[in-house]
């Protein structure tokens, strides 16, 4: 990472926790983001989605409020998925929210509603487009196995394709005021005998340049076969900090509450507010993110399965937030208990022990022995007394030994699970311990 993206990221590490935000057409099929990919629908078979997009409850103080209130930071919004409807009033395509029953362009309420609360802005474009005129058949295309469609690819300029995305991003980053992350999604290899997509086809480079130009600050993702700010697993937490080349890199693990991205009426695999908040930790422990995505309703509304597990993590998040915000991996050899996980604030100079399965009385913690100055229950701030360095009596003597050595603190802990999803022990080292 070079000292400029460093800069760029400083927020972003901070801040940790962001939500995404997938909707479009979809969301009136409610059975997945990809559904016209799986089912090989036509522009004429998908066109009754975008005669009907009325999202007359749409209220997008709503979203940024439960957001907030969830303890996230900022967002990123598809503005174009891969059916390539647009939710601003592009300029360069008719295919868009202004042109449905809803009338509007629904982006920039959205944003203006977001920042009013504090969270930064980040838009999400689809590098496919199945609408589009120009774009060519590959692997992830519904048209993929129509024969007179795809023999049509030889009239289809894909360079006017490239050129239609370089002008909407700059549609984007010129018209919604300063943008924090630009997620693009996604680069497609070659596979089953059909030609993949990269960096020259989307002329990767040259959209790199332009976003530079016209907003230096802004964060870029990795999906446009370059090299990018952020590196973004999908749907799987990494074993440790991930490293590109060998070196650790900024990432953030992007997640769904369920299966799909977009609004599916009848999933039933919906992850509880234990597993989310335990995936946020476990992102920050290994200093990465973690960006969690809702699907609004085709009227607009936040689904209320998501709503009940953002006010979960929010319930969380409340009394626990200073062991993510500003925090990431635990220094080299502080390694934590088996079922726990370390956070750390290194301006702070405090390491976080989140619980994740409550012990009977005691936890040992290896290798923090003159270290540790206090300790608290963070939901509380009551505080945990521990012992720490071999007992001085032995076995040979007749006594009982409680099997520390030197090196370990035991923390005390009471029988009782304090009321929390995960609970956290603030603990506060001496002035150069780590």
């Amino acid at each position: 990472m070079t000292e400029a993206q460093g800069a760029r990221a400083d927020w972003f590490t901070h801040d940790r926790f962001g939500l995404f935000i997938h909707w479009g057409l979809y969301s009136l099929g409610a059975r997945h983001e990809w559904m016209r990919s799986r089912e090989f629908l036509s522009n004429e078979q998908y066109d009754k989605y975008f005669r009907r997009f009325d999202p007359d409850l749409y209220d997008p103080d709503a979203w940024a409020q439960a957001a907030a209130d969830a303890g996230m930071k900022y967002f990123v919004v598809t503005t174009k998925h891969h059916e390539g409807f647009c939710l601003w009033d592009s300029q360069l395509t008719e295919y868009k929210a202004p042109n449905t029953p809803a009338g509007r362009d629904l982006l920039r309420p959205m944003v203006d509603a977001f920042r009013s609360r504090g969270l930064r802005a980040g838009l999400y474009y689809s590098l496919l487009d199945w609408h589009h005129p120009h774009y060519t058949v590959d692997v992830k295309h519904p048209m993929r196995y129509d024969k007179e469609y795809a023999a049509r690819d030889r009239e289809r300029d894909f360079k006017r394709y490239a050129d239609y995305m370089l002008g909407q991003t700059r549609e984007l980053l010129t018209g919604y005021g300063d943008i924090d992350v630009m997620f693009f999604d996604f680069s497609i290899p070659p596979e089953e005998g059909f030609a993949g997509k990269g960096k020259d086809d989307w002329q990767s480079e040259k959209l790199a340049r332009l976003i530079r130009e016209l907003q230096p600050n802004v964060l870029l993702n990795d999906r446009l076969g370059i090299p990018g700010d952020i590196t973004t697993p999908e749907q799987y937490v990494p074993k440790e900090w991930v490293r590109v080349n060998g070196r650790p890199v900024v990432w953030e693990a992007c997640h769904t509450f369920s299966g799909s991205w977009g609004y599916y009426r009848d999933e039933e695999s919906w992850k509880s507010v234990d597993q989310l908040v335990k995936m946020l930790i476990e992102s920050v422990s290994k200093g990465g993110n973690l960006l969690l995505n809702v699907g609004p309703t085709g009227r607009g509304e936040f689904d209320e399965r998501a709503l009940e597990r953002l006010r979960g993590i929010g319930g969380w998040m409340k009394r626990h937030s200073r062991s993510i915000y500003g925090c990431t991996a635990a220094p080299d050899g502080v390694t934590a208990p088996a079922d726990c996980r370390y956070t750390y604030n290194p301006e702070k100079n405090r390491l976080y022990l989140h619980l994740f399965s409550w012990p009977y009385k005691q936890v040992h913690l290896p290798g923090l022995a003159g270290r540790l100055e206090y300790a608290q229950l963070l939901n509380d701030a009551s505080e945990i007394r521990w012992k720490e360095g071999a007992r001085g009596s032995t076995m040979a003597e007749g006594a009982f030994s409680e099997g520390r050595d030197a090196e370990t603190v035991t923390l005390e802990l009471p029988v009782k699970k304090p009321n929390a999803v995960v609970p956290v022990v603030e603990l506060f080292l001496k002035p150069g311990a780590c």
